[in-house]
């Protein structure tokens, strides 16, 4: 392992690491039977030396972090108890030690290189405001009830988060009281630079990578079609920008939409970002389409040509289940069956059924991907592979000794 950690500007080496990265907490089977032939060997060892290490041509310093960690910044978070804050999340990541949520210390057992803090672009900061009794969002009846149920705890305080976290997926949270935290909102705006702000304070070139992002949260019915965005650059960049989001009428649940989000940041700041999709097992079918998204639109070159041009990695496991293969799908691969979760969408309102399947894992939209590319020019599905950890904690812990759950209700 290198002594030396990447600044932003090392951010194409980070990602172009075995596939893409290798991330805390990545498995990815299967893959590690591959011989190389020596043909395609041959542009990374060009010719024979004495030294083992002369004229190597590819990356050899691997850079570990996370791609996917939430705050207390993100609704669901902060309903499940995390506390926990942006510098709280870097200093842990860093190797300091901090107070979790449920009041015990923690520290890992290594210090990250990098990470990006991952927090949910749909009401960033409403929790917070909605916990402290905000009387701007308490004025809207829908959240009174919420509020209640918070202060009362236990069973109340689990009903009135699972009644909070419905209303979201389903697209059914009031549009007015979730103005002032979406995108164009003074609030929303003062949250957003607090992130951007937090990830400048904990960047260290050469020590420490703090990447500014966030997660697009896209949920269509209960089905999940979630991105987290990563910005190459900092404040100078990525701060002229707030989140695209999936409410509406500024947001949107269409990946298209999404990608002209990010064609406009490059395009008229400069900058460069990518985004990778996770969680395909929760999609009911929608995550990998052949012939059509999931709005009746036809697969098109535009359709094809865009993911292909921001997504180049897809965040194949993490703790909602793994993302790479099914046992249905390879039935004589002993490994397909590693951490499924398979039985319905995100938020269990529609049941899984097996012909969702092939349009849900890595392992099947890398095939798919080819047929794509045989009818439309440009393989959407060619993309790298990472694990990360989802975690709700602020806490990117992984370690099995040292694991502290995917949200703060699930703490040792």
């Amino acid at each position: 392992m290198v002594t030396t950690r990447p600044s932003r500007l090392s951010f194409v080496s980070i990602f172009s690491l075995l596939c893409a990265i290798l991330v805390v907490g990545s498995a990815t089977t299967g893959f590690a039977q591959i011989t190389p032939t020596k043909e395609s060997l041959s542009d990374l060892y060009p010719g024979k030396a004495y030294s083992p290490y002369a004229q190597r041509s590819f990356p050899d310093r691997v850079f570990w972090g996370d791609t996917h960690l939430h705050t207390g910044l993100s609704v669901d978070a902060g309903l499940f108890g995390c506390r926990l804050g942006l510098d709280e999340a870097y200093r842990f990541a860093r190797g300091e030690q901090v107070m979790a949520s449920s009041g015990q210390p923690a520290r890992l057992g290594r210090p990250l290189d990098w990470l990006v803090i991952a927090d949910h672009s749909d009401a960033m900061g409403f929790f917070n405001d909605l916990a402290a009794g905000d009387p701007d969002i308490l004025k809207f009846d829908q959240a009174k009830p919420w509020y209640e149920g918070l202060m009362a705890g236990g069973e109340a305080s689990a009903a009135a988060a699972l009644n909070l976290i419905t209303t979201f997926s389903q697209g059914k949270i009031d549009p007015e009281m979730i103005a002032e935290y979406s995108p164009g909102g003074k609030t929303y705006a003062s949250v957003w630079e607090g992130v951007v702000d937090a990830a400048e304070r904990f960047n260290d070139p050469g020590q420490f990578t703090a990447f500014i992002g966030f997660e697009w949260t896209s949920l269509v019915a209960g089905n999940n079609l979630h991105r987290n965005v990563i910005f190459r650059e900092g404040a100078e960049k990525a701060g002229q920008v707030v989140p695209y989001t999936t409410q509406a009428p500024v947001g949107s649940t269409d990946p298209l939409e999404l990608y002209k989000y990010l064609e406009n940041y490059e395009a008229t700041i400069g900058g460069s970002a990518l985004a990778l999709a996770h969680n395909g097992n929760l999609s009911n079918g929608i995550m990998f389409p052949v012939d059509a998204q999931y709005t009746g639109r036809k697969l098109d070159r535009h359709y094809v040509e865009s993911r292909a041009r921001w997504e180049p990695m897809y965040e194949i496991t993490q703790i909602k289940g793994d993302g790479e293969a099914h046992p249905f799908l390879s039935p004589d691969d002993k490994f397909a069956d590693y951490e499924t979760w398979d039985a319905g969408n995100l938020d269990l309102s529609e049941a899984k059924t097996e012909k969702m399947l092939q349009y849900e894992y890595a392992r099947e939209a890398l095939k798919n991907g080819l047929l794509l590319e045989q009818r439309l020019g440009t393989n959407p599905y060619k993309f790298g592979l990472i694990g990360s950890t989802d975690s709700h904690t602020a806490l990117s812990a992984v370690e099995e000794e040292n694991f502290f759950g995917k949200a703060t209700n699930a703490e040792p």
